[in-house]
């Protein structure tokens, strides 16, 4: 490993994708195997150094940002170890792109990756992973058979699906463990056509998605508008593009409304160049003799992204996103259409669909909102800043406003941690928080791993409740037959909630990690 402690080394790291929050690490650690990050951990949770985890550094709220400890980069660990057709098992380091570039010479693809492929493979299991594709093959997450994870404690193990820890640290927002391979399915690669259809009413778009997400009639799907002047439906084919009833507007028609709109409104007569300059980036990414051959998009990983990816950032990346149920789906758009346009003149927003796979724990705590459905709805909203500056505070006051409509439809969030992390008990409640940082605080005795990002420390435990000192005898972790259990001693503690000091069991508990 490479430690590096000097100043400009330090400032690469000062913020994240968000750029919203900074901070310097006392020193920065470059891993290159999993027994560095073990030793890394080891010595931290013996000397209660915090330790930040870091892969492609796209947060946007600072999860991936520290002021102090130690921050862990991970992308030395970037290498594919080996595929058998179906699985890869590959190093937690690796960007999507590095692992798209590494399988497509063997005919194959990965599953379901995020849309910016920069994206490392660690960092997207942690938190979930949307595609394009995730309406019929789910999150990124859901593709993840194995892992090898370093424990908060140091300890190098695997886990399988069916393990207890495996539901932990997927979806786990990094508090569990650190990701440092993974074995995730792939599938043979094939080029995809790509056609568009234009709408002139989110909800009709939305409810025409849903009906072909229902009977998994695409391969890929989702909604990309600009305002809510053009709704584009964007499908993907694999196989010969299909056709469908749907209730799109055709083009010509399309545009002969948009002009009358703005005839209505000469007010907005300037917004046509914003639209036209719009159209001109976008059409071209779909069409590109770069990626296109035969009509076919030949590399989709560059495409899409370049697609969602483009009309996102300036100098802050701002992403408030919902996650939301089927039922919710054209509220929760229309509203949060209502908050972009109170705070900007113009935005984007993106809408996919997302598989579950039944009720698994990984999702209790996640961007997977509870629903008896068989997917979720992601709608992210984007100020396109088009060279204005905003302060913090107000794109801060639009994201709040977005969160909100998620908390009233008691919905979720893809990014809920770093400042938007007081929003997380007001959305999955103290019962369900209180439970996980009982977790937590079992395999991470000290606190040290992705510290304060999702969960109170157990200092701020204690200025909720002064004169209760930290419990000295701190839970213990074991593991048997691939799952993980853990025992607290009856000792007086400060509640997980850090609101006031209890008791707990007379007789230690020895309870699989599911049932705390």
């Amino acid at each position: 490993m490479l430690i590096r402690t000097d100043r400009a080394a330090r400032a690469c790291y000062r913020t994240d994708g968000g750029q919203i929050v900074y901070g310097f690490a006392d020193s920065v650690v470059h891993v290159r195997a999993p027994e560095d990050v073990a030793e890394v951990l080891r010595a931290a949770q013996r000397d209660r150094i915090p330790v930040t985890c870091r892969g492609g550094g796209l947060t946007t709220g600072g999860e991936s940002v520290t002021a102090h400890g130690i921050l862990l980069d991970l992308k030395g660990l970037s290498r594919l170890l080996e595929c058998d057709g179906r699985t890869a098992w590959v190093e937690a380091g690796m960007t999507w792109h590095h692992v798209a570039e590494a399988l497509r010479p063997l005919g194959l693809d990965y599953t379901s990756a995020p849309l910016n492929m920069l994206s490392t493979v660690g960092g997207t299991l942690g938190v979930g992973g949307i595609d394009v594709n995730s309406p019929r093959h789910g999150c990124s997450a859901d593709q993840a058979v194995e892992l090898e994870v370093v424990t908060p404690t140091g300890d190098i193990v695997r886990v399988k699906e069916g393990d207890d820890y495996l539901e932990r640290v997927l979806l786990g927002y990094g508090q569990f463990g650190v990701i440092t391979k993974a074995r995730i399915k792939v599938r043979p690669y094939r080029p995809m056509t790509v056609r568009h259809f234009l709408y002139t009413d989110i909800g009709v778009a939305l409810s025409d998605m849903m009906r072909l997400v229902e009977r998994d009639a695409v391969d890929a799907c989702a909604i990309l508008t600009l305002c809510d002047d053009v709704i584009a439906l964007i499908l993907g084919f694999e196989d010969e593009p299909q056709d469908f009833a749907l209730r799109h507007t055709p083009e010509p028609l399309f545009y002969a409304r948009l002009a009358a709109s703005f005839a209505k409104r000469p007010w907005r007569l300037g917004d046509i160049g914003f639209l036209m300059r719009r159209k001109a980036d976008l059409l071209p990414a779909l069409h590109d003799p770069l990626f296109m051959q035969d009509e076919a998009v030949h590399d989709r990983t560059v495409v899409f992204s370049r697609l969602i990816w483009r009309y996102w950032g300036g100098p802050e990346i701002v992403i408030p996103d919902l996650a939301i149920t089927k039922a919710d789906f054209e509220s929760a758009a229309r509203r949060g259409i209502d908050v972009c346009k109170k705070y900007f003149p113009y935005f984007t927003l993106y809408a996919v669909m997302i598989r579950k796979f039944g009720h698994r724990p990984r999702y209790e705590m996640s961007a997977i909102p509870a629903t008896g459905d068989e997917h979720v709805c992601g709608i992210e909203f984007s100020p396109l800043v088009e060279g204005v500056r905003y302060s913090r505070d107000h794109f801060q006051s639009f994201k709040n406003a977005i969160y909100d409509i998620g908390l009233e439809l008691g919905g979720s969030y893809y990014r809920f941690g770093g400042v938007m992390k007081p929003y997380i008990r007001r959305m999955f409640g103290d019962e369900m928080v209180n439970r996980h940082r009982a977790m937590k605080q079992a395999l991470d005795p000290a606190f040290i791993l992705n510290r304060d990002v999702i969960f109170d420390p157990p200092e701020a435990c204690n200025e909720a409740s002064p004169g209760t000192k930290l419990h000295a005898a701190t839970p213990s972790v074991s593991f048997a037959g691939g799952q993980l259990r853990w025992w607290r001693p009856q000792t007086a503690e400060c509640d997980p909630s850090g609101a006031s000091p209890g008791k707990v069991a007379s007789s230690p508990q020895n309870t699989a990690l599911g049932d705390v």
